[in-house]
């Protein structure tokens, strides 16, 4: 069997919840040895080290279908109305193409299987980038009528995709997320993790949310609720929010200052992939109190390392946190605020919901996801 993958998020460089997800798999189905395996993407216009991140697959036993004359973007642009098959530039080799980012162009021959990972844009629209939104719009019902199976990554995210756009519950698979357990583990020392505070100039005892810097993330009542807990108590360890700039995320830097809590909370910006385990693994608590995750797995790695978690009841994240997790109502600011008091001030218990979670975060390994994703292909 002959299965190819849209490799074009590895090329994009800093990376989100989207390619990691890509990549993980990726490595992972490298070991089925019953497939001939393809990466498939746009090189035009992109740096020769963005290129690498494509290259390095081939090591890894994938043969690489690199498109050098034309841009991926143009073409995303222009499908919509210039329906130009993705066989022209890619070939009618694959028996079956797997497109990790909710897209099916035009024209792919063979079987076609896409991930759909959450229905944000039609859940919180104002959170989403208007460019984003409206190639969804254009391109998403086209999309699933023309896959063949549609993954999605939550039971949650299922019955979203089924109210939204309508499609029937069998043509959908869930496929839960993994954990890369070579990163997310508890074996870091504390040197290592006094390494990592300094190199981001930030205290050894801290709070964390990593994450992309947006509203849906739900950072604004998170600052509300960190203001309140300072205040009952000014020696509490530091509030560390580390991710890129998202969407509409100005409200948020501004409710730091509107509060006057400059000097307690501290804004990292892109972590290097190298350090986000360390810095997961020195956090007291990790914060996630987003409004809406098609899977969430922020959390599950930081119980990984060993780090009690508080997020959201909302959405996917209580099936995927389970009862290894402190769930809030990520609307009540209250609440928020009287959980992550609680929590920090009782030392057993965090210790507890540590080990519950280590426990629990065993039940999502790449391996599996990789395993049922095939399994899917091989049914096609």
């Amino acid at each position: 069997m002959k299965i190819a993958f849209d490799a074009q998020l590895l090329l994009k460089g800093e990376k989100t919840g989207i390619a990691w997800c890509a990549e993980n798999v990726l490595m992972e189905f490298a070991k089925a040895n019953e497939t001939e395996k393809y990466l498939n993407f746009f090189s035009l216009g992109y740096k020769e080290e963005d290129k690498l991140q494509a290259g390095k697959y081939k090591e890894k036993g994938y043969r690489l279908q690199e498109c050098r004359w034309f841009h991926d973007v143009l073409y995303r642009m222009g499908w919509n109305f210039i329906p130009i098959p993705y066989s022209f530039f890619f070939g009618k080799k694959a028996d079956v193409t797997v497109f990790f980012n909710y897209a099916i162009p035009p024209g792919v021959k063979g079987k076609k299987v896409v991930f759909i990972h959450d229905m944000a844009y039609k859940a919180y629209p104002e959170t989403v980038r208007a460019k984003t939104r409206n190639f969804l719009e254009m391109t998403l019902q086209k999309s699933c009528q023309r896959a063949d199976k549609i993954v999605t990554i939550s039971e949650f995210s299922k019955s979203e995709i089924i109210k939204y756009l309508k499609v029937e519950e069998k043509k959908i698979e869930v496929v839960p997320l993994g954990v890369d357990f070579g990163r997310f583990h508890t074996g870091y020392t504390e040197k290592q993790k006094q390494k990592v505070a300094e190199k981001y100039k930030i205290p050894s005892d801290y709070f964390l949310y990593l994450g992309t810097i947006e509203p849906r993330k739900n950072l604004e009542r998170l600052i509300y609720a960190y203001a309140k807990v300072l205040e009952r108590e000014p020696d509490v360890p530091d509030l560390i929010l580390a991710g890129r700039k998202g969407w509409l995320c100005e409200a948020i830097y501004q409710a730091v200052g509107e509060l006057k809590i400059q000097r307690k909370v501290h804004f990292l910006g892109y972590v290097s992939d190298e350090d986000v385990p360390v810095l997961l693994s020195g956090a007291k608590i990790f914060l996630f109190p987003s409004l809406y995750e098609g899977f969430g797995l922020p959390p599950l790695e930081a119980m990984a390392c060993g780090v009690p978690v508080i997020t959201s009841k909302a959405a996917s994240l209580a099936e995927v946190a389970g009862e290894a997790a402190v769930l809030i109502n990520p609307h009540d600011k209250e609440c928020i605020t009287r959980e992550l008091y609680s929590l920090w001030k009782d030392e057993d218990r965090r210790k507890a919901l540590s080990a519950c979670g280590i426990c629990w975060v065993k039940n999502y390994s790449w391996a599996k996801t990789s395993k049922m994703l095939e399994e899917i292909c091989m049914k096609l």
